[in-house]
């Protein structure tokens, strides 16, 4: 067991006196003096999805004139595999006109976020999403997040098979508290009692966030190393044999502390059956459940577990509490992990449409309605909706009679020449939320990438690399919530306008990069970037990424 309970962080005092979670959430919420929730509210509401947040491009104003801060709400969906239906996406849409900015954030991790979301609408939006049989259970908080899966059926024909998996963990790792269904949907508690005793999380869930993905080779669009637990599909003939299982991969970092690190998972052994598979995963979640750091947040992650216990004792602990051994690693190979843009067509003749959507950012601008569009797709109820977790929708499952129909909407739209123009480096690049609702953010990001990007395709063309689809992406602080270490080039926000620049990933998601730079502003990142595009342009070999290149040169 966890040898640190005797100096518990405050979050952990919070978790075992919250009653399930519920806390004081109702009181809460009915408070109408402040836009905000009550302190140990604000952590408990996590759990349900869901985080305060304010406008902090209206910190300075607001305090000048002693206003409250201008606070608000974003809640997240759980959508295991990231699915919606038709009539899913069009309620979405409209729930997002009617209480957030009405921006559809998609996320990196294959779901959907609203923001700016004000105290009163909360309760309505959650209700809103319940009539489409939607939730945001465990979206957030100190518990197994959104589950992620391949995206693209044209991967594997037995796609479906693996992606119902996303649906079963997800299932399995499901707090069993009923407060999300009395704080937000008004059960009575008195009427539906119901057993809540929870064996996997008991009243202490976990020492921290946690995350699952599974990856359908040779296409790790997931980035599976970079969570707790990453399941690699092995398919044979045709055929799932089982599961390749890593565990320990998490990204976050603290600057000026050096005691925090990117780990990429360590793959522990194969499961070849749906029951070791899914059994393997509860355990690996009850070790980190009892040996995680409850005293340091930032030292709570698997990863620290791991490397603290050691990846054989871990090995160990975990055959033991499964009651069987895994088999050894099988082989596989990850060649690419951007998505397929544009119309592809799977095993079964349905038809595709991946939309490239920068940064995730779903909204009708003046140059491009895309939010208008993907509603009017919707409408027709001849596409589903899948989205990926380089933050792009699918318009998906589309026969071939209705291909036509959604073709002739994304044309009038501008949408098919919108995704058709974007370069290879706008496509595969990768933004945070940052500024200016992220309370964490040192530095922009998804409102600040497209910019600069603008600014890097010149240098690109220069150098005759405008198709090379080198992997960029940027936080606005070094929590890595955009994944920035295991891209080629990595920004990661150390001020307003300042950021570390890394090198050396691979294009597959296999190798974390480094840092090169720290706390450069614009102009020296494009006099960086010039330089090292030039060498690049100039000495690389036949069939060299940006990223291998950098790591033969030593840069890093």
């Amino acid at each position: 067991m966890s040898t640190n309970q005797d100096n518990l962080s405050p979050v952990e005092r919070i978790k075992q006196q919250s009653h399930g979670l519920r806390g004081t959430l109702k009181q809460s919420l009915t408070d109408e003096a402040t836009g905000a929730l009550r302190e140990d509210d604000q952590s408990l509401m996590k759990f349900h999805g869901m985080y305060q947040q304010d406008d902090r491009d209206r910190r300075e104003e607001r305090s000048a004139k002693k206003l409250e801060w201008l606070y608000s709400y974003m809640i997240r969906l759980r959508l295991p595999g990231g699915f919606l239906t038709p009539e899913q996406w069009v309620g979405l849409h409209h729930i997002a006109g009617e209480h957030s900015t009405g921006v559809i954030k998609i996320t990196t991790r294959q779901t959907v976020q609203l923001h700016g979301i004000l105290k009163s609408h909360v309760k309505p939006t959650i209700k809103a999403f319940d009539t489409l049989k939607l939730d945001s259970i465990a979206a957030c908080g100190d518990v197994n997040r959104n589950v992620v899966c391949g995206a693209h059926p044209k991967q594997s024909a037995i796609h479906e098979e693996i992606f119902r998996y996303a649906d079963k963990i997800s299932t399995l790792a499901l707090p069993k508290t009923r407060a999300y269904y009395e704080v937000w949907l008004d059960e009575n508690s008195l009427l539906e009692k119901k057993d809540e005793t929870d064996p996997l999380y008991q009243d202490r869930y976990l020492p921290r966030k946690f995350k699952i993905a599974i990856a359908i080779p040779p296409h790790n669009d997931v980035d599976v190393f970079a969570n707790d637990i990453g399941l690699i599909a092995i398919i044979e003939d045709g055929k799932l044999k089982g599961f390749n299982i890593a565990a320990g991969g998490g990204l976050s970092t603290t600057h000026g502390n050096p005691n925090t690190y990117a780990r990429l998972a360590t793959v522990l052994g194969f499961a070849d059956t749906e029951e070791k598979t899914l059994k393997a995963v509860y355990e690996i979640i009850t070790i980190q459940r009892d040996y995680g750091n409850r005293s340091d947040r930032k030292q709570a992650r698997l990863k620290y577990t791991i490397d603290k216990m050691g990846i054989e004792a871990f090995r160990q602990e975990l055959e033991k509490r499964c009651g069987f051994a895994l088999e050894r690693e099988r082989p596989y190979e990850f060649t690419q992990r951007s998505d397929y843009y544009g119309w592809q067509q799977n095993h079964e003749g349905k038809w595709y449409y991946t939309v490239f959507s920068e940064n995730g950012r779903v909204l009708d601008e003046a140059q491009l309605a895309l939010k208008t569009a993907l509603l009017e797709v919707a409408r027709t109820g001849k596409a589903n909706f899948r989205f990926t977790c380089n933050q792009n929708v699918i318009l998906s499952d589309i026969d071939p009679k209705d291909k036509k129909e959604v073709e002739a909407i994304l044309e009038r739209f501008g949408i098919i020449e919108h995704t058709e123009k974007a370069g290879a480096v706008r496509k595969s690049a990768i933004a945070c939320v940052a500024f200016n609702t992220c309370p964490l953010a040192l530095a922009e990001a998804q409102r600040y990438l497209p910019t600069l990007i603008s600014k890097i395709e010149p240098v690109l063309e220069k150098y005759g690399l405008s198709d090379d689809a080198i992997s960029l992406r940027m936080t606005g602080c070094p929590n890595g919530c955009g994944r920035p270490y295991v891209a080629e080039i990595g920004f990661i926000g150390t001020a307003y306008g300042q950021y570390n620049l890394h090198l050396g990933g691979d294009r597959e998601g296999l190798r974390l990069n480094k840092k090169y730079r720290e706390n450069l502003d614009e102009p020296a990142i494009l006099r960086e970037l010039d330089k090292l595009f030039s060498e690049y342009s100039k000495n690389r070999k036949k069939g060299e990424t940006f990223g291998d290149f950098a790591l033969r040169e030593k840069w890093v």
